[in-house]
């Protein structure tokens, strides 16, 4: 499946908005032309934006600009057929030229013109912006004719007066990817989220990628801007995160449930990723949750 290829806006609208409910979200790593906002409602998983990789959770609200990739991969037990498990979210999707050169290029739209800048490395926003903004995006959807264009404008002067927003994609990340490396990443992603609780070695990536663990590494690292043990350590740990704010479990099962073969290496790389211990991590987000009640920050 060549995601970029789909068509997100009918032709004869000024941009699309839509109600998604499933059991789980789009599985597919991708990137598309439009400018997207999409807030997950329900569900838990790990969201995939550039080269950033963290765990999201309902009330996630993100901004992508055109052409970056991104993905919101649903938790193991979203595909294990569950019927209590089911994801809702919105999304949003339109074109810069739904404003104008001639509109954007004015003072009167210059946080806009700069909250569009941002969007190349994807916003997170937080706070009461994100509760609000989050409330419009559901009641938009259901709207008609011209006042679904007015909501879309408010939404977007809401977000762009916002100081409560985080970036994500780092700040020298660029897009290498093609249309058929989307398909190769996504067999590595689909697999990495399937078996990150397992002992996960270089040379059965590269296999399934069908090249050589030295192309392998060199080609992962180009594309997602880390290596490969990286990658798959920001799983873990993510995972590892919402071990810790939603079951009762000690430090020494979650390193296993995660896929860490000693406490001492969970330890070290939780410490490396997230700055904290893991009893640290628990006792600081237990109660505000994670990840989008941490404090905003408007640049990395």
């Amino acid at each position: 499946m060549k995601a970029v290829q789909k068509v997100r806006i009918s032709p004869d609208s000024a941009f699309a908005a839509h109600h998604l409910h499933a059991p789980h979200f789009d599985h597919n790593w991708h990137f598309h032309a439009e400018y997207q906002l999409f807030v997950v409602l329900e569900g838990t998983g790990t969201r995939f934006i550039g080269d950033h990789v963290e765990p999201f959770s309902p009330g996630d609200l993100v901004f992508t600009g055109p052409d970056l990739p991104h993905l919101w991969r649903s938790d193991p037990e979203y595909f294990e057929g569950d019927r209590t498990k089911q994801t809702e979210g919105v999304v949003i999707y339109f074109h810069e030229d739904l404003l104008g050169q001639a509109l954007l290029s004015k003072n009167e739209a210059l946080r806009i013109r700069q909250m569009l800048a941002r969007t190349r490395r994807g916003i997170r926003f937080t706070g009461s912006t994100q509760q609000e903004a989050a409330r419009r995006m559901v009641a938009l959807p259901p709207l008609r004719d011209f006042d679904r264009v007015l909501a879309l404008l408010q939404l977007l002067h809401l977000l762009s007066a916002s100081e409560e927003y985080h970036l994500l994609a780092g700040e020298g990340y660029t897009n290498a990817l093609k249309a058929e490396d989307t398909e190769r990443m996504n067999h590595v992603h689909a697999y990495v989220m399937q078996h990150f609780r397992e002992k996960i070695s270089l040379d059965a990536a590269a296999a399934l990628a069908n090249m050589t663990p030295t192309s392998f590494s060199r080609y992962f690292r180009t594309h997602a801007n880390k290596t490969f043990s990286d990658f798959l350590s920001e799983i873990r740990i993510g995972y590892a995160c919402k071990l810790l704010l939603e079951k009762k479990l000690d430090v020494a099962e979650i390193a296993y449930e995660s896929g860490f073969q000693t406490l001492s290496n969970f330890n070290r790389q939780f410490r490396e990723i997230t700055s904290y211990s893991p009893l640290a991590y628990r006792r600081t987000y237990a109660d505000a949750g994670y990840p989008g009640n941490k404090p905003p920050h408007t640049e990395d």
